[in-house]
């Protein structure tokens, strides 16, 4: 069973930086794309970064700001987020699009890491 697993989030004032981390495990698997997601309090899920092949796709409302990583032998995705603004207070998901030999391919989700940027 393929679990992700992030850390990394916390609270932090604004024009502050924060480094989330997401590993993926359990056993062998192919990933397609890697990426972040997020969700503010009453608003849905939103794209923030995802990286298929060797392109990075960003929300415009941190491009600039946030830059994510892949260290493809770790299977570990990073997202560096600098400049952080009260908008960025949310939970942020990691994603995998993965494809288990003989199981088939499917969308798997972390449980989420929260990030608070308040004074």
């Amino acid at each position: 069973q393929v679990q992700l697993a992030e850390s990394g989030g916390g609270l932090v004032q604004p024009g502050g930086s924060l480094r989330l981390s997401c590993a993926a495990s359990g056993g062998t698997f192919n990933i397609h794309a890697i990426g972040w997601y997020r969700q503010a309090p009453g608003k849905q899920r939103e794209l923030v970064a995802r990286i298929r092949d060797f392109t990075t796709d960003y929300a415009e409302f941190v491009r600039g700001r946030f830059t994510a990583s892949r260290d493809a032998a770790k299977n570990t995705v990073y997202l560096q987020m600098d400049g952080l603004n009260p908008e960025d207070t949310a939970i942020y998901y990691c994603y995998a699009d993965i494809t288990i030999p003989w199981q088939g391919r499917d969308d798997y989700w972390g449980q989420g890491t929260q990030v608070t940027v308040s004074s």
